[in-house]
């Protein structure tokens, strides 16, 4: 039966009120279950390295199998289908309870180089290349969020997020991603993020200041990711988890292995926060992709990184969570 017949089946004319968005899959609802299913069998049977004592301690407090000397938990599938749905948004949404919210965009984030638009030299950027590059976005009408484009390097390495998120907030009204690799770097990004909002209350709920972090492929949370988890859980605020799998070199070759092992990471970050915080909203991220085999390097512009990206927005959808595509 053609859509147009079944539409006319359940009692809805051509042309009449459908749901907000446009929608586009790869993956039919009995793949997505099936995908959900590997995951759980992955994180109850393999595990996740998490390499910080603290983060450990967490998941053993929330129930999961905890092997010390290897740094390994092993989540229950319980475990893990009551931290989706502790985060969950509004079923009638995307997620975030922000039901019909359109697609958003932002620059992507964390050049190394830096080309110099005056002298047309590519060099390591700084705080005041910081500040340019959102002042441009802030001027861009179809960018929605800043970013953060380059991390400053003539500033202490420790305290490069910092100074990055200060020179972002003085010239964009936009929302700010913070790069921060650390607790500490998480609080006082936050600090300056209410000094904007008006507040901490104000923070989350403008996220003018927003966190992110990257477990490293294959399923694995290394301590800078769990220390920006726990904190961004702790101050309520959210954060995304984006995996940044590579199909043929950290992931599976094929397209359901990856987003297996993509899955897995992302939901492992997600346990983990609502562990500390139940509630605390959660991105679901990807930047997953395939290797070129000629360099080694993450293919971007392919119609691999399409593919992934069209079914981890599926897979967040199924969770009811916002998601985040990077690399397309």
């Amino acid at each position: 039966m053609s859509e147009l017949h079944e539409h006319a089946a359940g009692g809805r004319r051509p042309g009449g009120p459908a749901e907000p968005g446009l929608r586009i899959g790869v993956l039919s609802a009995s793949d997505i279950d099936d995908v959900h299913a590997a995951t759980l069998a992955v994180l109850e049977r393999t595990g996740v390295l998490v390499e910080a004592d603290e983060a450990l301690a967490i998941f053993a407090d929330g129930g999961c199998e905890i092997d010390r000397e290897r740094h390994l938990v092993r989540l229950p599938p319980e475990v893990v289908e009551a931290a989706i749905a502790s985060c969950a948004g509004d079923p009638r949404g995307d997620g975030a309870g922000e039901a019909g919210r359109a697609a958003a965009y932002a620059n992507f984030d964390e050049g190394v180089f830096y080309v110099d638009p005056w002298t047309g030299r590519r060099r390591e950027p700084g705080k005041q290349d910081v500040a340019h590059c959102a002042r441009l976005v802030d001027a861009l009408p179809n960018i929605d969020d800043y970013g953060a484009a380059v991390r400053p390097r003539d500033v202490p390495t420790a305290t490069a997020a910092i100074h990055g998120c200060e020179a972002a907030l003085l010239e964009t009204s936009k929302g700010v991603d913070c790069e921060a690799t650390s607790a500490w770097e998480v609080r006082i990004c936050a600090e300056l993020g209410a000094c904007v909002a008006g507040g901490m209350d104000e923070l989350r709920r403008q996220k003018s200041v927003t966190f992110g972090i990257c477990p490293v492929s294959p399923l694995q949370l290394p301590r800078d990711a769990t220390e920006v988890i726990i904190e961004c859980a702790r101050l309520g605020l959210s954060d995304t988890i984006l995996s940044m799998a590579m199909a043929g070199a950290t992931a599976p070759i094929g397209l359901a292995g990856t987003l297996v092992v993509h899955n897995a990471e992302v939901l492992s970050g997600l346990v983990l926060a609502q562990l500390v915080e139940p509630g605390v909203p959660i991105v679901y991220g990807s930047s997953t992709t395939a290797m070129d085999l000629r360099s080694g390097a993450a293919a971007v512009g392919t119609p691999e990184l399409a593919l992934i990206g069209i079914a981890v927005a599926q897979l967040a959808h199924r969770y009811r969570l916002p998601s985040v595509i990077a690399g397309m």
